[in-house]
């Protein structure tokens, strides 16, 4: 309806010789006022040198409108022009949901652009502790909003395994297994002080017995190895249990191997980018826009962050990809204009790289904050955060919440089953049609036949407000998956949801689903199987499960 509308009013805009740029809809904030709202004469009132009550008016007599789909135009407020849609069309577009079943909601606006939603990418030093939690769900919600409306999305994980954060997995799994032999080894003051690190050493030991203790004194690659494989492997096994799987593992080392790091450094030299200066290599970020240059190789050999992920991001570029999504958590924000910046010079659109910054986590369980740290010994992880909530309760609660916005998790209320639980509201929601329409089945009714429900699905039988309101808000779904991918905000999505779940509520409580006349029934049950619908097409784009039983 709102291309309709905007091919309509832009008609009326060009033939009184009005600009078009400023013309949108959006729901009015009270729905007495109206399906879809455009403030259009109040944009254009200073132009038109005109008061917008006048200019909407002769906004207003221009329009023409086809009265099967629009029933009313009004004006409002200060210069408002509100429209209402015709029953009839509001009922004749709602047979899309039957028709298009788990598909409803997929549209191609983006038409198959190749994008890369790089996510997770934790450094194999540890498990995913719970604060890790955020940007798995965050980044895996927001691959499937992309892909939902059209992008060809390639799921990517960064395997960060290389700097100083290894040696001292390296260095800390060597003590533990030095300590695990008896002897009063000392721990590295920046080890890895959690447990897992004891359970990897021991594993050594077991197999290996006091065999390394000497040959690899002064060469850790082997402790450094075993622990990497020990931490991906848990890393990779906790994403299984929330179903987040990547399509590719991109290994830091690889950069090294082939030579882009160093191909990076030559570009820049070639572009007059780089220069040493005391035994360092600097990039002059200066002439890049940035307040001051940037060491990329120190003095002892070794890149900067900045070097390998400039690298990384061309790769990217390279690859074919046309845009690239990163998903970083706060820690990150005062590295991302030097990479940008270097992506930049090297040719590539920035424009075409979407950084999304999610602010940190909290957790809380009654009056306890529940912390968590790789490098120290009390580790809150992500498994338990699962075990105890679920992986439902995981998916819903980390993207209820803007990204930008500091997350409280609330441990207690993921775990109660009421309706404060906005989780166990949406699946109770689910749950009571599924039990509807089993029942509905029972008597008769063609549940399992979407084309055997269409004719029911009339204007003269869908006419309650209750009814009217769920229909036009499940039609809203497909506009909703668009907007919340391209602005990057699943967060919203699971507000619409809680709102369908509302409406449904409303219309069970107000409208009877099996009633004596049979015509009218039908058409209730095929309401309910659109809310089914919508409600599980959500659910899988947020990951969360939808069960027929409660």
């Amino acid at each position: 309806m709102k291309q309709y509308l905007h091919k309509t009013v832009g008609a009326a805009l060009a033939s009184l010789h009005l600009s078009q740029e400023s013309l949108f809809f959006e729901k009015p904030k009270v729905a007495a006022h109206g399906d879809l709202t455009t403030n259009i004469a109040m944009m254009l009132a200073k132009e038109a040198k005109k008061n917008p009550r006048q200019l909407a008016q002769q906004i207003v007599d221009t329009i023409k409108v086809d009265p099967a789909l629009v029933a009313a135009i009004e004006i409002a407020g200060p210069g408002f022009i509100n429209f209402r849609f015709t029953p009839g069309w509001v009922v004749e577009s709602a047979k899309d949901i039957l028709r298009q079943g788990n598909a409803f909601g997929r549209t191609n606006p983006a038409n198959g652009r190749p994008t890369n939603v790089e996510w997770v990418s934790a450094n194999p030093t540890g498990p995913l502790h719970s604060g890790h939690g955020r940007q798995v769900i965050l980044g895996y919600a927001i691959a499937n909003l992309l892909e939902w409306t059209g992008h060809t999305v390639t799921r990517e994980y960064y395997f960060n395994n290389a700097g100083n954060q290894m040696r001292n997995l390296g260095e800390s799994i060597y003590a533990r297994y030095r300590q695990e032999l008896g002897e009063e080894y000392p721990f590295p003051e920046n080890g890895y002080a959690g447990n897992y690190i004891r359970d990897i050493a021991a594993v050594i030991k077991a197999e290996f017995g006091d065999s390394k203790r000497d040959a690899i004194e002064s060469d850790k690659i082997f402790f450094r190895q075993r622990g990497e494989d020990w931490c991906f492997a848990s890393i990779k096994k906790t994403l299984e249990r929330l179903g987040v799987h990547h399509d590719v593992y991109y290994n830091e080392d690889s950069l090294y191997s082939t030579g882009k790091i160093k191909e990076v450094v030559e570009a820049f030299r070639e572009k007059g980018l780089a220069y040493d200066q005391d035994g360092a290599v600097w990039l002059k970020a200066t002439e890049l826009g940035l307040e001051q240059d940037r060491v990329i190789v120190k003095s002892t050999g070794e890149p900067t962050y900045r070097l390998p992920d400039i690298a990384y991001h061309r790769e990217k570029f390279r690859r074919g990809f046309d845009l690239v999504v990163d998903i970083f958590g706060a820690d990150h924000i005062a590295t991302i204009p030097d990479v940008l910046a270097g992506v930049r010079a090297l040719g590539y659109k920035t424009e075409n790289v979407k950084v999304i910054i999610h602010q940190m986590v909290s957790f809380v369980e009654g009056e306890e904050v529940v912390k968590m740290s790789k490098r120290s010994a009390k580790v809150y992880t992500l498994d338990e955060l699962i075990d105890e909530v679920g992986s439902d309760a995981v998916h819903y609660f980390f993207v209820m919440r803007s990204a930008n916005t500091h997350l409280e998790f609330d441990i207690a209320l993921a775990k109660e089953q009421s309706d404060k639980n906005p989780v166990y509201y949406l699946q109770y929601a689910y749950a009571r049609i599924a039990s509807i329409l089993r029942f509905a089945h029972e008597q008769g009714y063609p549940v399992e036949s979407a084309e055997a429900l269409l004719g029911s699905v009339r204007n003269d039988l869908l006419k309650e407000e209750a009814e009217v309101n769920l229909l036009k808000l499940l039609l809203d779904f497909p506009e909703m998956i668009q907007s919340c991918a391209f602005s990057y905000e699943p967060h919203r999505l699971t507000t619409y949801l809680r709102e369908v779940a509302e409406a449904f509520h409303r219309f069970y409580h107000e409208c009877r689903v099996l009633g004596e006349d049979k015509n009218i029934s039908t058409a209730r049950v095929a309401l309910c199987l659109m809310a089914k619908t919508v409600i599980a097409n959500g659910c899988v784009i947020l990951g969360v499960s939808a069960p027929e039983k409660m």
